[in-house]
């Protein structure tokens, strides 16, 4: 099997568990329909991939962990659907079409992403007995600590005081760090986590995720100048509208891809402990700092 048939092989794992995740649930008003409105939107499934993936190069059941890896990428969708909301970006468009406040109204898309944050944590947590409770314990609390004000939403917070400032470079650096790459470092984690990995290996893994989360966040800047919005799914511009300082603001697109190079090599360094076993990792890196979407 090829690279890019895994990768398809994947994603196809995962949307498929996706679709079926909340059908036995009793519907209360649409909330339902708005948290799958955005969660089977579509879109790279990167977080998943990588916690499946690292997990399978840690030596670990990829079947017993797709419960987790869909639990990321529902606090993901969870991210996104507060991101565009008119208190924070202000998007009316999420992977080619309309945002969820736009569909659902404010209240019920608010409601849909914190409903979606706790189930990602509900999922976890009743569908990790396959495994030693350790594991899942830490697992759960690797996620926690990405996605809280250690994580996900301190960099939030740091992003909405930025706008209409001048930021530099040591301070973009953290607010990506925290913004974009506390979840992506932690889906990789997570998946040596599950696969019973020991401290050097989580180690290496964050390392090479937390260069992969940077290298990734440069692209999008360099995409949200030089991308096509039908390509996208979403308005290109928005961080010069917004008044953002971003990685492009401050060394250029040259500058950008000279950077996202440098932290690629880092990236694959970081996985030489692996040997064989990383080569889809390595291939998926280098398929995503080059990507049009």
């Amino acid at each position: 099997m090829t690279h890019a048939e895994q990768m398809r092989e994947d994603w196809e794992r995962v949307e498929d568990w996706l679709c079926r995740v909340f059908e036995d649930r009793e519907p209360h008003g649409d909330i339902y329909d708005a948290m799958r409105y955005s969660l089977l939107a579509g879109g790279k499934r990167l977080r998943p991939v990588l916690l499946l993936e690292t997990c399978r190069m840690c030596g670990g059941d990829v079947n017993a962990v797709l419960p987790f890896a869909c639990a990321v990428e529902m606090l993901h969708t969870y991210s996104l659907i507060h991101d565009d909301l008119p208190c924070m970006d202000d998007d009316d468009l999420r992977r080619g079409r309309p945002t969820n406040h736009r569909v659902y109204g404010e209240a019920t898309a608010v409601l849909a992403g914190d409903g979606l944050l706790t189930a990602a944590f509900e999922t976890m947590l009743e569908n990790g007995g396959d495994l030693p409770p350790e594991r899942v314990l830490a697992a759960a609390a690797c996620l926690g600590k990405a996605a809280g004000a250690r994580g996900m939403v301190g960099g939030q917070v740091l992003d909405m005081a930025g706008e209409g400032h001048a930021l530099d470079l040591t301070e973009v650096e953290e607010l990506q760090r925290l913004k974009t790459g506390a979840l992506i470092a932690a889906s990789a984690e997570m998946g040596c986590i599950l696969a019973g990995g020991p401290e050097e290996q989580r180690a290496a893994v964050r390392r090479y995720a937390q260069k992969l989360g940077l290298a990734f966040q440069i692209q999008d800047d360099i995409l949200d100048v030089e991308g096509d919005e039908a390509t996208l799914g979403k308005p290109i511009g928005s961080d010069r509208e917004n008044e953002k300082t971003t990685f492009v603001t401050l060394k250029g697109v040259a500058g950008c891809r000279e950077l996202i190079g440098k932290l690629t090599r880092e990236a694959e360094k970081a996985l030489e402990p692996f040997g064989d076993r990383a080569a889809f990792l390595i291939w998926l890196t280098d398929e995503l700092v080059g990507r049009k979407n």
